[in-house]
């Protein structure tokens, strides 16, 4: 009986609270007895205590009461034992000793379900260190290292699948480890703002800053994603000063260094560029065989040298697509039981391959060809005629057929709207001339070269 009622008590709190405060603040409260009109509950730490009896503790009351009108208290008390993960059992006065109820198993730690997990394969020891993001990597590890803050913020920027999430997450990982008892909440920019519009929405604005603002290490993904977003920059910005001030430590990422970034109040970029920015720059060849070299080893396989020249010739957009080929290529081959060859790479990768050898943009062969004929990029789309700026324009035509995917139509429509029939044309002259012009064919191959590297 005493059970049935708590259950419907959480059931009338997760209605009238919403699911975000409920999972927050209110799961992790467990039913220790019911003894003499007094009900005694747990909660796993203080600060979860005081915090539920002064946002809580009078509507608690009032649902016991209403369930039982011989409840005439509620006492919150901290009991270590309690957690989420494994709630504690005690007897309930003139009951069965019986387990409290929990909605679903949740993470103990308060602060990890406000986050995001963490992936246990980035760490430090598997960050591969290159040119391109040492800088970065001992950043971040004197950050994880260091109890005092060591730069505020630590702000990380690079491309897509260079190494950022690797590197934050590397870093929870290490202060947890190092010091379990310090708090860090790492999670999104997305989910940042996500969680503000639903405290807004369900008021409970109060219990968000709390959250955010009694962190040690808070860490946010891809900063860039509250650009445009003024009431969440508001609250963010409020949130870095609080921190700040407390000498908590901020780790941030985004695709942009902080004064490039779009959407962003000065003062928000200008507080974002104030600490350490770290750049990490795109993967070189002998990175790239670095990483492959690892992952092979973390999988357990040998790749002929052949192949892993291959692949890092060929892929070279960011670490994750890199990592991925690799992952196709040892499945194929363990499912097949064949043996990893340069042959098998290119047949199982066809389709990767050919989106990588196609992944040059008319607008960046227009601007290399314009740069190297000394000519103004307008001059692509006009409609001059004069041979020292119709003859680069050919060129231009003539490589976008060979290096993208795009139909004839659609190359015409990127040159001032032309016709289809001029691109075929453009695309036979400078076949012709390179044929008949071996200088010429050596200018067209320079180009494909640059445009392909």
């Amino acid at each position: 009986m005493v059970q049935a009622q708590w259950n419907r008590v959480r059931g009338r709190l997760r209605d009238e609270y919403g699911e975000a405060a409920f999972k927050s603040w209110l799961n992790p409260l467990t039913l220790a007895e019911v003894r003499d009109g007094q009900v005694r509950m747990g909660v796993p730490t203080r600060f979860l205590r005081d915090w539920v009896v002064t946002h809580y503790g009078d509507r608690i009351r009032s649902l016991w009461s209403t369930e039982d009108s011989s409840i005439n208290g509620v006492d919150i008390v901290v009991l270590p034992g309690v957690s989420k993960r494994a709630p504690i059992s005690v007897p309930v006065a003139k009951a069965p000793a019986v387990a409290p109820m929990v909605a679903h198993p949740e993470p103990s730690n308060v602060n990890e379900e406000i986050g995001a997990p963490l992936d246990p394969r980035y760490t430090f020891d598997n960050f591969v260190v290159g040119k391109p993001n040492e800088f970065a990597y001992a950043a971040a590890r004197r950050v994880a290292e260091s109890d005092l803050v060591s730069f505020n913020p630590l702000f990380l920027y690079g491309g897509v699948g260079l190494g950022k999430t690797h590197l934050m997450h590397a870093v929870a990982w290490h202060i947890r480890e190092r010091n379990p008892q310090r708090s860090v909440i790492y999670l999104s920019a997305e989910k940042f703002m996500y969680r503000f519009v639903r405290a807004l929405r369900f008021q409970d604005t109060m219990a968000f800053k709390e959250q955010f603002r009694s962190v040690d290490v808070l860490m946010i993904d891809d900063v860039q994603f509250i650009g445009g977003k003024d009431s969440t920059q508001e609250e963010f910005f409020h949130t870095f000063n609080s921190l700040v001030d407390q000498g908590r430590q901020i780790i941030i990422s985004a695709d942009k260094s902080p004064s490039d970034l779009q959407g962003m109040e000065e003062r928000l970029r200008s507080r974002l560029g104030c600490g350490l920015v770290a750049d990490i720059h795109a993967t070189t060849y002998e990175l790239r065989l670095g990483i492959l070299g690892a992952k092979a080893e973390q999988l357990g396989v040998e790749v002929p040298r052949k192949v892993a020249e291959f692949l890092a010739h060929k892929i070279t957009s960011n670490v994750r697509e890199l990592e991925g080929a690799l992952n196709r290529v040892v499945a194929h081959a363990q499912l097949v039981g064949r043996d990893i060859s340069l042959e098998t790479t290119q047949e199982v990768l066809h389709d990767l391959l050919r989106a990588n050898d196609r992944r040059i943009t008319i607008e960046e062969i227009q601007k290399k060809v314009a740069e190297h004929f000394n000519i103004r990029l307008a001059d692509m789309h006009s409609a001059r005629r004069a041979r020292q700026v119709a003859r680069p324009r050919q060129v231009a035509m003539y490589l976008a057929k060979q290096l993208t995917s795009r139909s004839l139509p659609e190359i015409g429509r990127k040159f001032g709207g032309r016709d289809h029939t001029t691109v075929m044309h453009a695309v036979k002259k400078i076949d012709e001339l390179r044929n008949a012009d071996s200088s010429f064919a050596e200018d067209i191959e320079l180009l494909r070269r640059m445009l392909e590297s």
